[in-house]
């Protein structure tokens, strides 16, 4: 292994790396490094196998990112200074587009082993567009869409990746389903100290995820938290010392595809709903039936009855203090060790 001690602004960082490893640097001010992310992105060979660290040094990135590489660590100087924006509405992208490519401000493709720490990306559609708009729509057989000021408004859309991990990040939109993490057949995806921010199934992963000490916020839209998984009976979203706040008689969480939520240790503002998480109508089969389980979950200065510990009722009749990273993966995979 090579350290590189390296100044950065006025503290310094110990970055160390492999043999083959590199560390980019990304700067607005800084003519010595790159000075956009897509472009540390694009200078990474296709061919490379080992872990190479983005360091984004403070500022306001303009810019929309799509990952089609493996093995990278985005890493922030500082969450709260180091901010991606971006203002995409999914429904007006896609009258142009025959895809999500590039609906988020995130886009991740067919890739694995990819962390982000330390910084804060937001889609401000809604924020910039407070009222709705009627545009000119290609792909609509009537020419024409209305675009909701709280539609769909992705952070992080990812398709076939797997094995990404979120630290202490911050995710923010202002419609609907703003940590997009989408893929049921393998996907496996790890959050830690987050925050996230925004409409309707603003955490909607698909396949297996864990999310430990996250702080949820709801600013819009009938519930917070999403799951699909319809593919492998296995797989499932779990939230661990989680903290779910919005405004008031805002919602747990919904799905309309099978899924399975365990909700351990979490707590809920007393401004929520006193609502379960629910079926929403829909013409889906759901082969596995209701699997939401809880233990030791508490709403502020009050307790219901419907979040009463049920972990035991699962199928797999799973121990609370067995509940972690190497179960929820099913030990093919650590990102707490590894």
């Amino acid at each position: 292994m090579k350290k590189l001690l390296t100044i950065l602004g006025s503290f310094f960082v110990l970055l160390t790396y492999g043999e083959d490893g590199k560390v980019l640097i990304v700067s607005k001010s800084d003519p010595s490094t790159f000075h956009s992310i897509q472009a540390a992105i694009n200078s990474i060979s296709e061919a490379s196998t080992f872990p190479i660290t983005i360091f984004i040094k403070k500022g306001i990135y303009k810019e929309k990112i799509y990952i089609k590489k493996s093995h990278l660590v985005f890493k922030g100087e500082n969450r709260e200074e180091v901010i991606i924006e971006q203002t995409i509405a999914r429904d007006e992208w896609r009258c142009t587009n025959p895809s999500d490519w590039g609906v988020a401000t995130v886009n991740i493709d067919s890739c694995s082993d990819i962390q982000f720490e330390n910084l804060t990306v937001i889609n401000n559609y809604g924020k910039q567009n407070l009222s709705d708009r009627t545009v000119s729509c290609l792909n609509d057989s009537t020419g024409k869409k209305i675009i909701r000021s709280n539609s769909h408004q992705m952070a992080v859309r990812s398709f076939a990746a797997t094995r990404l991990q979120f630290k202490h990040c911050r995710f923010v939109a202002y419609g609907g389903d703003t940590m997009s993490p989408w893929n049921t057949n393998d996907g496996m995806f790890y959050f830690k100290d987050c925050i996230m921010e925004g409409g309707v199934d603003l955490f909607c992963p698909r396949g297996w995820s864990l999310a430990e000490n996250c702080l949820f916020i709801a600013n819009t839209g009938p519930a917070i938290i999403w799951h699909d998984g319809s593919v492998h009976e296995s797989s499932k979203t779990v939230l661990k010392n989680c903290r779910f706040e919005g405004y008031d008689g805002f919602k747990l969480g919904r799905y309309h595809r099978d899924a399975q939520f365990y909700l351990i240790n979490c707590s809920f503002a007393a401004n929520m709903a006193n609502e379960d998480i629910y079926l929403v109508p829909t013409s889906n089969t759901v082969l596995w039936g209701r699997r939401v389980y809880y233990y030791n979950c508490k709403k502020d200065g009050q307790q219901f009855g419907w979040y009463a510990n049920n972990t035991q009722t699962s199928k797999e009749n799973i121990s609370p203090d067995r509940i972690d990273a190497s179960w929820v993966f099913e030990n093919k995979w650590n990102p707490v060790i590894n």
